[in-house]
Formats: C-alpha cells, sequence, structure tokens
C-alpha cells in the first residue's frame, strides 16, 4: 500500500503560496470584501409616489418598526464595529494549552545527565515567551549554545541535540518564537519575523547574564537560522557571540513567479492570516526516515496546517534581505545543508559562504539529504561535525 510522504511544516508552501492557482483564490477573496465593502446599506429612505401625486419619503426602518410597535426597540450595529474578541479568546487557550504542554514535557524529562528545565519572559510587545535550558550534571560547562528552532516546529525537538551538546560541555538555550511551542500568538502565525530578531535579542542578553565569562554561539535551522544571521548582523550582538552554526538556513526562498513578490506585501496587509488551501503536504519529505516524521507530525506542538499569506511574506522579506546583505557577515560561522533540499536552496548557503566577510567559516554540503539534517539517519555524523566545531572554539 503506497504511504503518502510526510514534509516540513514550509515544503513546498512558499512556492504554492505564490502560484498561480493560489492568486486566483486570494484575488476572489480580495474581490468578495471589496463587495462587499461597496454594498449600499440598509435601512436607506426610499420615495413612494402618493395618491395625490406628493412623493412621500418612508423610512424602511421607522415603516417596519411601525408593523411592530408592540416589540422591544432593538439596536443593529455595523458587525465591523463590534471587537471579535472571541476569536482572541480562542488564540489566548490555544496558546496557553500548548504552554502547559511545553511545560509538562520540561518537567517530566528525569535524564540523570542532564537538568531541563524552563522558563518565561515578556516580549517589548507584551507577550510571553517560552523557553527552556539543558544543563550538564556531571560535566563542566565550556561555552553556551543558545537555539532557535525553524518554521512550524518548537525548541523541545533538539532535546537529544541539546543533551549530546550538555556531554561536550555545553549549555544550551532554546527559544520558541512567537507563535511557535510554548509561546503567546497564533499558532504559526508571524506577523514580522523582526519580532523574532528583537526577541532573540533580549534573550540573548538574559543568556550571557546568567553566565559571564563563557563563550556564547548560536545555533538556528531553517528560518530560525535566517533570524540569527539577521540578529549578528548588528554589531552589538555580532560582538556578543563567539560564532553561529547555520543547518539549512533560509536564505534563499524563491516563488514560482517573480511577479508575485510585488503583490505579496499588498496581500498580506490586507488578509495577514489567510490560509492557501492549496499549500499543503504532498510536497517533498523533509528526512529519510520515516520515524523521524512520524514522530514529527504527530508532536501537537508542530503545526501542520496551511501556511498563512503574512508567514509566506515575511519570510521572503528576511531572505530578501539577508540576500542583500550577506557580505556583512563577519563571525565566524558553520553552514551545513543537503544538496537534495527542496524547502530551502543549498546553492544560497553556497553563495552564503563565498559572499560572507567572516575570515572563519566552513560549509559541509551533505549529498542526497534533505532539510531536517538533525533528524535524517546521518544526524550522528552532522552532530559530531558541529560539536568538533564547537571544540575548536572554546
Amino acid at each position: 500500500m503506497a504511504v503518502e510522504p510526510f514534509t516540513s511544516g514550509a515544503s513546498g508552501r512558499i512556492n504554492a503560496l505564490f502560484s498561480v492557482r493560489a492568486l486566483r483564490a486570494l484575488m476572489m477573496l480580495v474581490n468578495a470584501v471589496v463587495l462587499l465593502l461597496l454594498l449600499p446599506f440598509r435601512g436607506q429612505k426610499r420615495a413612494v409616489v402618493g395618491s395625490s401625486g406628493e412623493k412621500v419619503v418612508r423610512d424602511e426602518k421607522q415603516e417596519s418598526g411601525r408593523k411592530a410597535a408592540s416589540s422591544a426597540a432593538v439596536v443593529r450595529v455595523p458587525a465591523a464595529m463590534v471587537p471579535w474578541r472571541s476569536a482572541a479568546v480562542v488564540v489566548d487557550q490555544e496558546a496557553a494549552a500548548r504552554r502547559a504542554l511545553a511545560i509538562r514535557r520540561v518537567v517530566q524529562d528525569n535524564d540523570d545527565a542532564t537538568v531541563r528545565e524552563f522558563s518565561l519572559f515578556v516580549s517589548a510587545r507584551g507577550d510571553t515567551l517560552f523557553t527552556q535550558s539543558w544543563t550538564p550534571v556531571s560535566v563542566k560547562v565550556r561555552g553556551l549554545v543558545v537555539l532557535l528552532h525553524g518554521l512550524n516546529e518548537h525548541s523541545g525537538r533538539y532535546s537529544a541535540f541539546a543533551k549530546q551538546l550538555n556531554a561536550n560541555g555545553f549549555k544550551v538555550y532554546g527559544m520558541d518564537w512567537t507563535g511557535h511551542g510554548g509561546s503567546d500568538g497564533l499558532h504559526a502565525y508571524v506577523h514580522s519575523l523582526d519580532y523574532a530578531v528583537a526577541d532573540m535579542k533580549i534573550f540573548l542578553e538574559k543568556v550571557l547574564a546568567e553566565n559571564p565569562g563563557l563563550p556564547c554561539f548560536c545555533f538556528g535551522h531553517s528560518t530560525g537560522a535566517a533570524i540569527i544571521l539577521k540578529a549578528v548582523l548588528d554589531s552589538k550582538v555580532e560582538a556578543q557571540v563567539a560564532g553561529i552554526i547555520l543547518t539549512s538556513p533560509a536564505v534563499g526562498v524563491q516563488p514560482s513567479h517573480s511577479f508575485f513578490v510585488v503583490l505579496a506585501p499588498i496581500i498580506s496587509f490586507l488578509l495577514p492570516r489567510y490560509q492557501v488551501g492549496v499549500a499543503n503536504k504532498k510536497g517533498m519529505p523533509v528526512s529519510r526516515d520515516p520515524e523521524a516524521l512520524v514522530a514529527k507530525y504527530s508532536d501537537p506542538l508542530v503545526y501542520t496546517g496551511f501556511l498563512r499569506v503574512r508567514t509566506g511574506y515575511e519570510i521572503l522579506r528576511i531572505t530578501s534581505y539577508l540576500q542583500q546583505n550577506m557580505n556583512r557577515l563577519r563571525v565566524p560561522f558553520l553552514v551545513l545543508h543537503g544538496t537534495d533540499d527542496t524547502v530551502t536552496d543549498p546553492q544560497a548557503s553556497q553563495k552564503l559562504y563565498e559572499e560572507a566577510a567572516s575570515t572563519d567559516k566552513t560549509i559541509k554540503l551533505f549529498e542526497g539529504l534533505l532539510h531536517d539534517l538533525l533528524f535524517e539517519p546521518e544526524r550522528e555524523a552532522i552532530t559530531n561535525d558541529i560539536i568538533q566545531w564547537l571544540n575548536c572554539r572554546v
């Protein structure tokens, strides 16, 4: 029996977002909204010719009111004037449920070699963000790693990787960025990736304040890698980190048709949370390990729904920014990418390596590997490459 392949939370979705079929669906919805706005208000006055030939002006509402004079008065308010608080309540409840699950997983982790803890902090926007840490019990801490997950997932997915870093003397901190994992926001909705960049900077300062004197590295996967890249282009952050590690970074994501890039900001402004139904999970898989795929897509903290327009636009926006600013990157970095990745472009990683101003830079391209490198069958070898790179810089 044929098994439908699992795919990434982002696989094929950026291209599908800007496909012809998706554009038609979006334009139909835009047209519907415009038509609704242009409809005449009900209750307008109309002129009626009486028996004497005079025009009698009647108010439809008054006329209907006389027919039901005995009934109580009813005040009708246009729906657009009523705050849609119920939707906000649902989002808050859903985020609270995700946070409770994320906390429960941390509390129930009884690994004797690692102390796993969680913490919450409030962003400048007032959002509560979920963070966690992994501390080795019997190994001296030699350095720090701040970890950022990719789109649609969460920091807890990298617990096994964090514990391997623990065994080699690195304390690990993970942050669920806005709309992901145990953090506030509509699940996997990103109004601005600049929010995530700002949150990452604040989180980094907290980590450094708790661990003075220790070298700090940043690890990011996919969109998480893009967030880290934009953050370290800030000279203040550049001075705070000893190096960065990027797996399958979202440096190159190209829509099917270039002219859709022009329409993207308009559509994302008008319908930011609109989900594109054609962007589904029938694209290429992100790992060749079936068990890893089942674990990912059966995880309630992993978003498997359709991509929202604003989120897709934000990914295009940050990748465009990075493409234009690669030559400003000066921190030491290690970039790893699978050559068969269909979510992010391995050639863009090669371009990053070639154009970055860093004097200490390394790239590793893995033939035939897909997007989720740390969940591929070769994950141990990839982890060892990362640890070896870290060990040489502590």
